[in-house]
């Protein structure tokens, strides 16, 4: 037996909250030694060259109250070699006082929300341990 459609409101996500200059820049710095003292060590500790396209750099981003986390890509193949591009793979967004939503990019090109409502540092031990918010 088919089943009537109806209508279901649905509450709109949370943006993003602003963060003043001050803790915009300690974000910054807190996700910049992140990405210096783990990220490139364990996930690109040498670029290797290849026909296609490969790693020569992680780094990090801040956007509209977000931090996103990107691979920078450069281009081995005849057509267009040398070009370079990024590719993020992670973001943590500000929605409050030291309370961030943690976002992984899907091969589908859309942010997908993982975890809600944790501390920076908590945001950046989850970056640390969880292998789906790791760079490819």
């Amino acid at each position: 037996m088919a089943r009537k459609k109806q209508w279901v409101k649905v509450s709109p996500r949370e943006k993003p909250a602003a963060a003043d200059v001050l803790e915009k820049q300690a974000i910054i710095a807190a996700c910049e030694a992140f990405i210096r003292n783990i990220l490139k060590p364990r996930f690109l500790p040498e670029i290797r060259q290849t026909e296609w396209n490969y790693v020569v750099d992680i780094r990090g981003s801040w956007a509209g109250n977000r931090y996103r986390f990107m691979q920078r890509y450069r281009s081995g193949m005849d057509h267009n070699r040398g070009e370079e591009f990024d590719a993020p793979f992670a973001r943590i967004d500000r929605m409050g006082p030291d309370r961030y939503d943690i976002y992984w990019m899907r091969h589908t090109g859309k942010w997908w929300r993982l975890h809600a409502g944790v501390t920076l540092a908590e945001a950046l031990r989850i970056l640390e341990t969880d292998g789906i918010l790791h760079p490819v």
